[in-house]
């Protein structure tokens, strides 16, 4: 069975998070708070809340050490904090950049389409099968039919049809149960039944009974003549 494809994603690339890679390397680092915290708020995840604060915090301390280093005769700052806090930004540019990409990921990736097929969905379309199979045979040999009990679920019976109900023998409570009806309905039909003496068709019950129209699609796809 084919899998479902996945929704496309909506918004382009800019909105779905490329903005945050122009605002981390068009400010070198010094704004990489912003995209993680934006990160952090869109997803609602912790991990990236502990990573927008330890950005923000190296950030700052980037700045407290080169704000404290000692400076040239130009005003540049030198010497061994201002070669940490040079370092530090650097990381945070670099390593940043990366964490963004994962980030991202998480965040707006698109996620993949499973493989394999829902049971019940699998189920459902292999029982609407057996009752399409079920009624080509009932069409093309009805004393076949007859003898499988097809429609017939309150009766013993080895052949699997699907789930469907024969409007022209079953009990009123079978009817009920398979066609997924109100027990009055369920009678309703029966008591068309006698008055027509049989059904030639399945929508042969909605002229002879009075059923609400909303019904009828349930009636259709369990139901079959013999």
């Amino acid at each position: 069975m084919a899998a479902v494809p996945a929704p496309p994603a909506r918004g382009t690339w800019f909105t779905r998070g490329g903005w945050w890679f122009l605002v981390h390397v068009g400010s070198l680092g010094i704004l990489a708070a912003v995209p993680f915290t934006h990160a952090a708020v869109v997803s609602r995840r912790i991990g990236h809340g502990v990573l927008a604060a330890a950005v923000l915090t190296a950030t700052l301390l980037t700045f407290l050490l080169l704000g404290t280093a000692h400076e040239d005769a130009a005003g540049h700052p030198e010497g061994f904090l201002a070669g940490l806090g040079g370092t530090l930004l650097m990381l945070v540019l670099l390593g940043g950049l990366a964490s963004l990409v994962v980030v991202r990921q998480q965040v707006y990736g698109e996620k993949p389409a499973s493989s394999a097929p829902q049971p019940a969905l699998a189920r459902a379309l292999a029982a609407r099968t057996r009752r399409d199979e079920a009624r080509r045979l009932a069409t093309s040999d009805p004393l076949l039919a007859r003898d499988l009990r097809i429609g017939r679920p309150d009766l013993p019976r080895e052949y699997d049809d699907g789930g469907l109900v024969d409007l022209n023998s079953a009990p009123a409570p079978v009817v009920a149960s398979v066609c997924g009806l109100e027990p009055v309905h369920a009678e309703g039909i029966l008591t068309a039944r006698r008055a027509a003496g049989r059904f030639a068709s399945v929508d042969d019950v909605f002229a002879w009974a009075e059923l609400p129209v909303e019904i009828w699609d349930r009636v259709r796809d369990r139901g079959i003549v013999l």
